[in-house]
């Protein structure tokens, strides 16, 4: 078998063997512990929902390997902000001075309405993506940069600091 690794964004609730069990109508298998410990996990970044009481996929993990697999949004490590910002969603830190402050990772091809101080209209016109001396098109393909809403309202080019990247007071930003 190939070796893994990943992340993913995921609702929990704390649920027996024997409870996830009843909760999907099922007969616990005679040679699986009902007390054992763990959690109800629903997957929010894909499969189809194989419950209708849920929007995402759903099934039962056993307390430690839940415990070795995740980490709650709200004091993530530097790398995990960094995969959820790749999963389209905003982040910050619990440190940060500033009130309303985050991070977004932008597609400089798509249309962003964070974006306060110009568009990103799609095309390589964009203000970002012109030539300082003359105005002109600029050559080369252009990348993904993460973003920062500052405390000012002000969206700007963000670069992250030593601090930053050491620290595990990441959080996912709603909204």
């Amino acid at each position: 078998m190939q070796t893994f690794i990943g992340t993913k964004l995921i609702k929990a609730t704390p649920m027996t063997r024997l409870e996830y069990n009843e909760y999907r109508g099922w007969t616990l298998p005679e040679n699986e512990n009902g007390a054992d410990a763990g959690f109800l996990v629903e997957y929010l970044d894909g499969g189809q929902a194989n419950d209708s009481r849920h929007v995402g996929y759903i099934s039962w993990s056993p307390e430690a390997v839940f415990e070795r697999a995740y980490r709650p949004t709200n004091g993530m490590t530097f790398g995990l902000a960094i995969e959820a910002l790749k999963a389209g969603k905003k982040v910050a830190r619990a440190g940060w001075n500033g009130k309303g402050m985050w991070l977004r990772l932008l597609d400089p091809y798509a249309p962003h309405p964070d974006m306060l101080a110009g568009r990103c209209d799609g095309v390589r016109t964009n203000p970002y993506f012109k030539a300082a001396d003359n105005n002109t098109e600029a050559k080369g393909t252009m990348l993904s940069w993460i973003g920062m809403k500052t405390a000012d309202n002000m969206f700007v080019p963000w670069l992250a600091s030593q601090t930053d990247m050491l620290s595990e007071d990441w959080a996912v930003v709603e909204g």
